[in-house]
């Protein structure tokens, strides 16, 4: 398979975002640096956002400058920085006007484990990017890349297929405080490289498919 059939297409992005979160798990995330060096993982937990009728959303309120890229057209990066301590990936789903994304909760590291090590100063593997913040800190992720073109074969962020359909548990979505009642978080089941162990959240609901 060649690269530009590997790398997921805009279709794939346009479909409500708790389909592209479920069908995100085992999808390899890369980040394509301007040295010339790439970096790689298995997206293994995300989690899906809505729009005006999801209170946990940003976009539950309406377009800020902020959000924007949440209401663009399907297939871009939403990257925000929270509690002025961290990055945040996210792709935006949907139709252009219909704002919703998918949160990129935890990655297994794949290649330029070394270069993640140097960025997140720990040798642990299951540590590197296993939550959001970590995932842009390993990866290189800042406000720089919001609204890029995931889509793109010569994009800095991308998402290739690499054919594989992990199970999956569904779980409540985690730090968040309203919206609590949706079954949006998507994990690939038995994976050390989760934000937060399934086992360990309280007040769960467990799906498996």
């Amino acid at each position: 398979m060649s690269q530009e059939l590997s790398i997921l297409r805009r279709r794939f992005y346009a479909r409500a975002p708790t389909t592209v979160a479920r069908e995100l798990i085992g999808k390899v995330l890369v980040r394509n640096r301007p040295d010339g060096n790439s970096l790689e993982g298995a997206i293994v937990e995300t989690e899906a956002y809505g729009g005006s009728n999801d209170p946990a959303s940003h976009a539950y309120r309406g377009i800020t400058k902020r959000n924007e890229a949440m209401f663009g057209e399907a297939g871009h990066a939403y990257v925000y920085f929270t509690y002025s301590f961290h990055h945040c990936l996210n792709f935006v789903t949907e139709r252009k006007g219909r704002p919703s994304a998918v949160l990129i909760r935890a990655v297994e590291p794949i290649s330029g484990l070394d270069f993640m090590r140097k960025r997140r100063k720990t040798e642990d593997i299951t540590d590197l990017a296993s939550g959001p913040g970590k995932i842009c800190q390993a990866f290189d992720i800042d406000r720089s890349l919001n609204k890029t073109d995931v889509t793109r074969i010569d994009g800095e962020i991308m998402v290739k297929n690499r054919g594989e359909r992990p199970k999956i548990l569904t779980t409540t979505r985690i730090g968040i405080k309203t919206g609590v009642e949706k079954n949006w978080r998507f994990c690939a089941a038995d994976s050390k490289f989760l934000s937060q162990r399934v086992n360990h959240i309280k007040h769960q609901r467990i799906g498996i498919s």
